[in-house]
């Protein structure tokens, strides 16, 4: 059986006060029928798994690098995530890929420097709108999996998000059939068809239940509709119940 899972996305939000809302998230969590995850600000993990937060929810962070240690000055491992109290770690997302030029040999990279900590891999995978207005959609991602995914993947080790960057943030989303063909053409192409794929882009708890009861669909990688319990609680019961 494929892995279920909710992951949320801090991003760069979230300070100690917030984790009130983070605890609020892993109440939400304790005993839903799917995997939760809360990818935090690096600031925010060894507080979180301090308060306990990983029992009720897996800890992630958002990016790693993909060396071990070094003169890195501003970076963190993923033996640090590790450290910190995380047992996942996205990689490749497109903001990294847009604003830091991160390219497809890089997020392999870091994808098995995750594995080597002991973490999962969330990696990230999507098109820009002009990709997919012509007609790019499904060879953009084929090239993105091919290169950014390590061909030693496994369904423990690594999860896909597929997040069309149009979306990110827009209240925009593909229509259910598009997320539908996308899923099922992103399998075809992994290592292990077992690999968990979740969609990410605009994710609400309007949007939620449709979308997570799509075959394909195993969960959701939401951004700013994960920073409250009363936004992704909701989400999280629309993926329990999905299935």
């Amino acid at each position: 059986m494929r892995r279920r899972l909710a992951a949320g996305n801090w991003k760069m939000n979230g300070i100690t006060a917030d984790l009130v809302e983070a605890s609020a998230i892993g109440a939400a969590a304790q005993d839903a029928a799917c995997e939760v995850v809360l990818c935090l600000p690096a600031t925010l993990v060894p507080q979180a798994t301090a308060r306990n937060l990983n029992k009720a929810l897996q800890l992630g962070g958002q990016d790693c690098h993909a060396e071990l240690n070094g003169a890195f000055t501003g970076d963190i491992s993923a033996d640090m995530l590790a450290d910190a109290g995380a047992a996942c770690v996205i990689i490749g997302h497109s903001e990294r890929r847009q604003f830091y030029g991160e390219i497809d040999v890089q997020v392999a990279a870091k994808a098995k420097a995750a594995w080597n900590a002991g973490l999962t891999a969330i990696i990230c995978v999507g098109e820009t709108e002009a990709q997919y207005r012509s007609g790019q959609t499904l060879d953009v991602l084929a090239a993105q999996i091919a290169i950014s995914v390590p061909t030693d993947a496994t369904p423990n080790n690594t999860v896909i998000a597929y997040e069309p960057i149009w979306a990110i943030g827009t209240g925009l989303t593909p229509t259910l059939k598009k997320i539908s063909a996308v899923h099922a053409h992103l399998r075809d192409q992994l290592p292990d068809a077992d690999i968990a794929i979740l969609y990410g882009g605009s994710v609400s708890p309007g949007n939620a239940p449709d979308i997570m009861a799509l075959g394909d669909v195993d969960g959701c990688l939401v951004g700013g509709a994960s920073l409250t319990a009363e936004k992704f609680a909701p989400i999280i019961t629309a993926l329990e119940t999905a299935k």
